[in-house]
Parts: structure tokens; C-alpha cells; sequence
């Protein structure tokens, strides 16, 4: 049995799971709606607050789909109760970033500035404080398309192991090489 997949979701008050019949499971919550499509091997229940995904035997496909659902579903859960908050550091001299609605301007060493269109499920703030580094700070109720929207932001300017600079999280610990030592 899958260690992930057997454990049970508890339904914090406040939030409602339902189950349709075509296997679409929705998840409604004070930060907002989710949605999901569920494999039709996977069978998920509601009773009593807590949420229980099973399958019906052993084989490989239905193991992997069955700690995947479960997965899915609790972050759905977690998203509509609490949310989901990733903060971005730019490191760098002249890297900067800008908001103007659900548009973010980003100033990156390049010979022209990247503009990104922000989906309306995020709520996005930017901090430029003197002699610290700009911050992105990004929230959202689903944990994929924040996650999706942040590795769009980091592709502009990955962090180089040299000097660290480029868009990284906050709290990221890099892998530093040394640089090239004299020959002389």
C-alpha cells in the first residue's frame, strides 16, 4: 500500500470537498475554488470530514495514480484553506522589477526589459528596498500554477555558481565554485 496514498485528508471547517460522477473532485474554500479530474481507477470518498482515496488492486498504474491523487487533493485542500506564498529574490547590480496591475517588469542586465503577464489566480507584490535586494512575493490557493509561474521567472536569469547572481528563492542556498585562480 502506498504510504502516501493510504493516509487519510482532514477537511479543515470552512472548506467543502464534492465528488461528481465523471470523477471531478472540487474543492471550494475561503481563498477560492479548485478543480481536479480524477483517473476512473481511483475511487475518492467524503464521510465525516475526512477525505480517503483508494484503488481497487496492486497493479503498477493504479500504485502510481493513487499516491499522486491523494497528493493532488491535499495541496487542493491546503490551497483553499491556507494558501500557498513563494518569495523571489533578485541578486544583482541593476536587477530590477516592477508592477503595473497583473504585469511585472523585470530589469535584468539585458539590452531590453521582460514584461510577464501574471494569470488573476495570483496575487503578486514587489519590495525594492535600499541596499537589499528587490523581492517578488507571489500567493495563490493552486500550488502548481504558482509553482509554473515561478520557474517562468527564474528562467529570465537562472543564479550563476560564480557570484550568485540571478532571480532565486529567498532562503535558496546555491552551490558556489571557485573562480579562476591565479596562474602566476
Amino acid at each position: 500500500m502506498s504510504r502516501i496514498g493510504k493516509l487519510p485528508i482532514k477537511i479543515p471547517t470552512g472548506v467543502s470537498v464534492s465528488i461528481d460522477n465523471n470523477n471531478l473532485v472540487t474543492v471550494k474554500g475561503p481563498k477560492g475554488t479548485l478543480t481536479q479530474k480524477v483517473s476512473p481507477i481511483i475511487t475518492v470518498t467524503v464521510k465525516d470530514g475526512i477525505c480517503s482515496v483508494t484503488r481497487p488492486n496492486d497493479e503498477k498504474v493504479s500504485r502510481q495514480l493513487h499516491g499522486l491523487y491523494r497528493a493532488l487533493i491535499n495541496n487542493m485542500v491546503i490551497g483553499v484553506s491556507e494558501g500557498f506564498k513563494k518569495t523571489m529574490e533578485l541578486v544583482g547590480v541593476g536587477y530590477r522589477v516592477s508592477l503595473q496591475g497583473q504585469t511585472l517588469e523585470f530589469s535584468l542586465g539585458y539590452s531590453h526589459n521582460i514584461f510577464l503577464q501574471l494569470p488573476d489566480e495570483i496575487k503578486v507584490e514587489t519590495k525594492s528596498e535600499r541596499n537589499q535586494n528587490p523581492l517578488i512575493i507571489l500567493e495563490s490557493c493552486d500550488k502548481q500554477l504558482l509553482g509554473q509561474v515561478c520557474a517562468k521567472i527564474r528562467s529570465f536569469r537562472k543564479p550563476e555558481p560564480y557570484k550568485g547572481k540571478g532571480i532565486k528563492f529567498a532562503g535558496e542556498v546555491l552551490r558556489r565554485k571557485a573562480g579562476k585562480s591565479a596562474g602566476k
